[in-house]
């Protein structure tokens, strides 16, 4: 709903980087800002205190950093999306975040605008990747043998595959195949299971892998 804001958790060791933020997002209507943490393991009890709709998290933290801290939240199976905001442009540092249940990533310098764009899109369930790094997880898929082909998809579910791929939420899904919610999810879920994948990232890569993108 438009009057209902979206929730943001900022979570960088750098005190003037969460300021920066801050700044960046306060003059947006629909983003509001309830609380900052100093490092993954403060941002970890943040998120579930104050169950935000996302939080920016840096990646490299002194003590517990982005990566186990994102893999904490899963743990606890915490429902905030998760955006990186990185000055690293490195695939070996972005790519494990992706991995660990990031929804995609921003660089600091990037442009206010951007970044509420970005908080809004992984909001609504989209996946953010740069090109380069989709390519290096597939990459790293084949090396480890993972994403094979797998179990054969209904016809529905490679519909919500494919709409996944397309970054869309399971409202969204629900809307453009005549579903309910709870049978998109549920189809997702099968779907995850059925291809041994942990994520919709996962699903969506495997999509693009395979040729299910609309």
């Amino acid at each position: 709903m438009a009057d209902k804001p979206i929730r943001v958790l900022l979570v960088d060791d750098h005190q003037v980087v969460r300021r920066g933020l801050r700044t960046f997002l306060e003059v947006q209507d629909d983003i509001e800002v309830v609380g900052e943490a100093s490092d993954g393991a403060e941002g970890v009890d943040r998120a579930e205190e104050l169950r935000p709709d996302v939080v920016l998290m840096d990646v490299k933290m002194p003590g517990t950093d982005g990566i186990e801290a994102l893999k904490r939240l899963r743990e606890l199976a915490n429902p905030a999306r998760v955006l990186i905001v990185t000055s690293f442009t490195e695939q070996r540092t972005v790519v494990p975040a992706l991995r660990a249940g990031a929804s995609g990533y921003v660089y600091k310098d990037v442009d206010p605008d951007a970044l509420a764009g970005a908080i809004r899109s992984v909001h609504a369930g989209h996946v953010l990747l740069q090109p380069e790094v989709a390519d290096a997880l597939l990459a790293q898929d084949d090396s480890h043998g993972g994403t094979g082909r797998g179990p054969s998809l209904t016809e529905r579910e490679r519909e919500v595959l494919g709409l996944i791929a397309d970054g869309r939420s399971n409202r969204e899904i629900a809307r453009a195949l005549v579903l309910s919610e709870k049978t998109v999810k549920t189809h997702v879920s099968n779907i995850l299971m059925k291809l041994d994948l942990a994520d919709r990232t996962q699903a969506a890569l495997w999509a693009v892998r395979h040729g299910l993108t609309p």
